[in-house]
């Protein structure tokens, strides 16, 4: 059974031999496996357990994307799994984060609910505050577990209506690619799997998710939030909110604050 969906999965030995490029006054890379470490320690710390783990990478290198499926108390389900996503680019491309989601057992479709930027840059002293921000994001695995069942119970109770719309607002929102539309659709008219089934929002979730799978992990949480985002109105449904927590940098002026977002 896959964690993530990618050509270019990688074991943890590869990682470590991925070179980082020299850091400069404004940029700071974290090494791939470094991160890796660091957000393993944070979920052992937190008292959950790695059930399974995967990596890919992406532009020779300069990308990285990792999954962690974990267990632990209260966290445990027989249709789900919670999942801890882990992105860092060597490139400039995007900031490293981690995300909160659940991975569908009947799909292997992943769905992030929050998502916490490590650095707005990749600064000089991020190193130093790594650890604390991601026993942070580790921290609100149980919250985002509950709120994720409260999420599916609201989306299976309400009718999907107008979905040919509403692909068209997930679109707009950035948050689904246009060229995908006639296959979600499809997808939701005949699911592939019985338990998404019955023409609800949770339907046309999966229908989403189902064709999200497979393409840029790197945009996959960011997708995924802006989904639920339009969904959770049309559900009715409030998340669970976190506060945010701001981590000053020991400090430059041009540095920007590591900042985690429940």
């Amino acid at each position: 059974m896959a964690l993530i969906i990618a050509k270019n999965k990688v074991e943890f030995p590869q990682l470590q031999k991925i070179g980082v490029p020299d850091a400069t006054d404004s940029f700071t890379p974290i090494p791939h496996d470094q991160l890796v470490s660091l957000t393993r320690d944070a979920i052992n710390r937190a008292g959950l357990s790695i059930v399974e783990e995967e990596h890919a990478l992406a532009r020779d290198g300069l990308r990285y994307f990792g999954g962690f499926a974990l267990t632990g108390a209260d966290i445990a389900g027989s249709d789900r799994n919670i999942v801890l996503g882990l992105r860092n680019a060597h490139d400039k491309s995007f900031a490293a984060s981690i995300a909160v989601g659940n991975r569908m057992m009947v799909c292997e479709n992943l769905c992030f609910s929050s998502d916490v930027k490590l650095a707005r840059r990749h600064t000089t002293n991020i190193m130093n505050d790594l650890p604390r921000v991601l026993s942070s994001a580790v921290a609100r695995v149980v919250a985002h577990w509950n709120d994720m069942g409260n999420r599916i119970e609201a989306y299976k109770n309400t009718e999907a209506e107008n979905i040919g719309d509403l692909l068209v607002q997930l679109v707009d929102s950035k948050a689904f690619p246009a060229r995908d539309i006639y296959n979600a659709v499809q997808e939701f008219r005949n699911p592939r799997h019985e338990e998404f089934k019955g023409g609800s929002l949770w339907t046309l979730y999966n229908s989403v998710t189902e064709n999200l799978k497979g393409g840029d992990l790197s945009k996959l949480a960011d997708r995924t939030m802006r989904m639920q985002a339009v969904f959770d109105k049309l559900a009715r449904h409030t998340p669970t909110l976190v506060e945010a927590e701001i981590v000053t940098p020991e400090t430059d002026d041009d540095m920007e604050p590591i900042v985690v977002v429940g």
